[in-house]
């Protein structure tokens, strides 16, 4: 590198780069042999470093690709996360629903029978409306909970019918998300989304071609109680089309399943006086038609939502975690500044 003395007319100095740092060559052609091999050296390393610099970022792409690839999902040891929108002293930015998404255990929740409805919702309800809101991690996680739970259905054979809707419901918005793309709607590469729905399209098939086997308990069977039992057992259910489906089973259980006080029942627990009013149904004899009217008032209005275990948020630190999960909440009763969230309530913890 030349370097201008005081008189700008001087030849200047020659300095190169060599192992133990800049050194001072003379102008003239005396230490010519040795500036050529102190090029030469200077050439040869940043042949390698370039070289290193290529294998560095080779393995990275490579790394890159393998955890794409991978099928675990990404999760925070602790099982809880403030939930904040705005920037103070303590915290800066604002909590997004896709780091909420990747903080809590959803993993370990679809084992759960008490969670596994409450997740499930929570992923209708993000399939609905929430799909670009979804970072790339959020997505990936996504999509991986989404395959360990039509699995877990594919493996236990229960719950068929809730994934397939869920499935339909989302191969519904991707599709009219990925026509949309040129306004860049969804986060990340069309090709990852179109395979996404290819991986969709193949977990319908096997949801469509499950068979459930008969248990080979030889217990007593549900045609074999008494048919107050059985009326009683019918009570505990809370959708009208699974007691249509349990009616379906024999003519026995069909009888039991027209029972107007059954619907009746089912139709006070997820509407309210007022609404029942505004669409009620008589038949030729004058009675209310309930059954008929639990479907109608099923297509107006929306179904009660009731999960053995939810999500939590303490309303006194701002934390949002599981019931059984201990967060670090600083007050004198934690217990009482617990609330329930619905998994409408979680999406709407994160709209601002």
């Amino acid at each position: 590198m030349p370097f201008l003395g005081q008189d700008w007319r001087s030849p200047g100095q020659n300095w190169v780069k060599t192992e133990d740092g800049w050194k001072r060559t003379a102008a003239d052609g005396r230490n010519s042999n040795n500036l050529s091999k102190a090029h030469a050296e200077s050439f040869n390393k940043e042949n390698l470093l370039f070289s290193l610099s290529y294998d560095m970022a080779a393995r990275k792409r490579k790394k890159d690709l393998m955890n794409n690839n991978s099928k675990i999902p990404y999760f925070h040891r602790e099982k809880w996360i403030y939930v904040h929108k705005g920037s103070t002293k303590e915290r800066h930015g604002y909590c997004t629903l896709g780091e909420a998404f990747n903080r809590l255990d959803f993993c370990s929740a679809i084992k759960d029978t008490r969670r596994f409805n409450y997740v499930v919702r929570l992923l209708e309800l993000i399939a609905k409306s929430q799909l670009p809101s979804l970072s790339g991690v959020a997505q990936k996680n996504y999509m991986n909970i989404l395959e360990r739970v039509v699995q877990k259905v594919l493996d236990d054979q229960q719950n068929v019918r809730p994934i397939k809707e869920l499935l339909q419901m989302l191969y519904v918005s991707l599709c009219g998300l990925v026509q949309d793309m040129g306004k860049s709607v969804l986060v990340g590469n069309i090709n990852i989304w179109v395979h996404r729905m290819e991986n969709i399209l193949q977990w319908q098939q096997q949801l469509d071609s499950i068979q459930i086997n008969r248990p080979t308990s030889t217990g007593m069977a549900l045609t074999e109680l008494p048919a107050s039992l059985q009326l009683n057992i019918m009570q505990r259910l809370s959708d009208g089309r699974d007691l249509v489906s349990l009616g379906q089973v024999c003519p026995e259980l069909g009888s039991l399943a027209e029972d107007r006080l059954l619907w009746k029942k089912l139709c006070q627990y997820h509407f309210t006086d007022r609404q029942i009013c505004k669409r009620l149904m008589l038949s030729d004899k004058g009675h209310l038609e309930w059954k008929k009217m639990y479907f109608k008032l099923s297509r107006c209005y929306p179904l009660r939502e009731q999960y053995s275990d939810t999500l939590h948020l303490c309303t006194h630190c701002h934390i949002l975690f599981w019931k059984d999960t201990n967060h670090p909440c600083t007050a004198n009763n934690p217990e009482s500044c617990t609330t329930a969230l619905s998994p409408q309530d979680f999406i709407n913890l994160f709209n601002f």
